[in-house]
C-alpha cells in the first residue's frame, strides 16, 4: 500500500516514524507546510516532519495550500491511502477523492468532541479526566469524518498540555497502525459520528491566557496547565507581564488577585473561591524560575493585586 504522509509539526512525527519502522507500506511522499522563520533572527528551518522524512529519504513536497498548488503533483504519486496528522490545510473534495482509500486523519480527541485545532489544550483547561485519539476519514466538514478507530487515556491531575501533546502523539501512532492494519486488510469499520454530542473549540490565541483571578483556583489551575507550555498563562504585576507557569491549590481568602503572602513559604495569591500557590513564574523578558527564587530579588508587598 502506498502512503503519501501530509503534516508538520512534532505531533505527527510518531505517526511518520511508526508507519516507516514497521516497513509494511511505502511512503512516497511527505507534504508539508512551507518553511518559515521560526526564530526572532528570522532563520528559516526546517519543520520537524520534514526532517523525519529527510533522515529516511523520503521526498518532501511543499504546498501553501495544498488542494490548490498540488492536487496533480499528488495525483501522480497514485497512493492508495492519504494519512494527515496535524497538517493544518483544509482539503478540497477533489483532493479527498484522489486515494483509493480516502484521507485517513489523526485527531486528538475523542471525536465528536473537541472538533478544531487545539483540542489537547482545552482538553486540559477544560478539566477533563479522559481524551484520546481518533482515527477518521477525512471529510469536507471539519473534523466530521467516519470514525474507524479511537483510543482513550487518562489525563493526569497535574499534567500540563505539552506532557498530554507527546502521549497523545505516542498513542496516536500506535492507532494509526492499527487503522491501516484494518484498511489494507478490508476490515475496517466506519462508523458515523453523533452530531449531537458535538463540540467544538477554536484555534488558541496568547491573549487567551490571560488570567482572570475572580475564576475558581481549580479552573485557574487547568487554565496554567493547558496554556503550558504554549501560549502560557499571564496576568501583570506593576504594569509588566508575569507568565504563571505551575500553581497548585493553597489556602486563604482575599480580594481576587490580592497577594496574601510573598516570602520564603512562596507566592500565595486570592482567587475568587480561596487561593492558589504560585509556585513557577517567568517574568517578562526574563527565564522561568521558581516563585521562591524570584522573591528573593524582587519584594512584592502583601495586599499587592496582581492583573492590568
Amino acid at each position: 500500500m502506498k502512503i503519501v504522509f501530509m503534516g508538520t509539526p512534532d505531533f505527527a512525527v510518531p505517526c511518520l516514524e511508526k508507519i516507516i519502522a514497521e516497513g509494511m507500506y511505502t511512503v512516497v511522499a511527505a507534504v508539508t507546510q512551507p518553511d518559515r522563520a521560526r526564530d526572532r533572527g528570522g532563520k528559516v528551518s526546517f519543520c520537524p516532519v520534514k526532517e523525519c522524512a529527510l533522515r529516511h529519504g523520503i521526498p518532501v513536497l511543499q504546498y501553501e495550500r495544498v488542494s490548490r498548488d498540488g492536487v496533480e503533483d499528488i495525483m501522480a504519486l497514485k497512493p492508495d491511502v492519504i494519512v494527515t496528522a496535524a497538517f493544518g490545510q483544509m482539503l478540497s473534495r477533489e483532493f479527498l477523492g484522489i486515494a483509493k482509500y480516502g484521507v485517513i486523519n489523526v485527531h486528538a480527541s475523542l471525536l465528536p468532541k473537541y472538533r478544531g485545532s487545539s483540542p489537547i489544550q482545552w482538553a486540559v483547561i477544560n478539566g477533563e479526566r479522559y481524551t484520546g485519539v481518533t482515527i477518521m476519514k477525512t471529510a469536507y466538514k471539519m473534523d466530521s469524518g467516519d470514525i474507524i478507530l479511537q483510543r482513550s487515556l487518562e489525563i493526569g491531575a497535574d499534567e500540563t498540555a505539552g506532557e498530554l501533546f507527546d502521549r497523545l502523539a505516542a498513542l496516536g501512532a500506535e492507532t494509526l497502525s492499527e487503522a491501516l492494519d484494518l484498511i489494507s486488510r478490508g476490515r475496517a469499520i466506519y462508523v458515523q459520528q453523533d452530531e449531537s454530542k458535538m463540540t467544538y473549540f477554536p484555534m488558541l490565541k496568547k491573549e487567551d491566557g490571560e488570567i482572570d483571578f475572580s475564576e475558581a483556583s481549580l479552573k485557574i489551575k487547568y487554565k496554567t496547565q493547558g496554556f503550558n507550555p504554549w501560549p502560557s498563562a499571564y496576568t501583570y504585576l506593576d504594569g509588566k507581564m508575569l507568565k504563571i507557569i505551575k500553581v497548585s491549590l493553597a489556602r486563604g481568602k482575599g480580594v481576587p488577585g490580592e497577594v496574601i503572602s510573598a516570602d520564603k513559604n512562596g507566592l500565595i495569591v486570592a482567587t475568587g473561591d480561596g487561593a492558589l500557590n504560585i509556585e513557577i513564574l517567568q517574568p517578562e523578558n526574563g527565564k522561568k524560575m521558581p516563585a521562591k527564587d524570584y522573591l528573593l530579588g524582587h519584594k512584592i508587598a502583601v495586599g499587592t493585586v496582581l492583573g492590568k
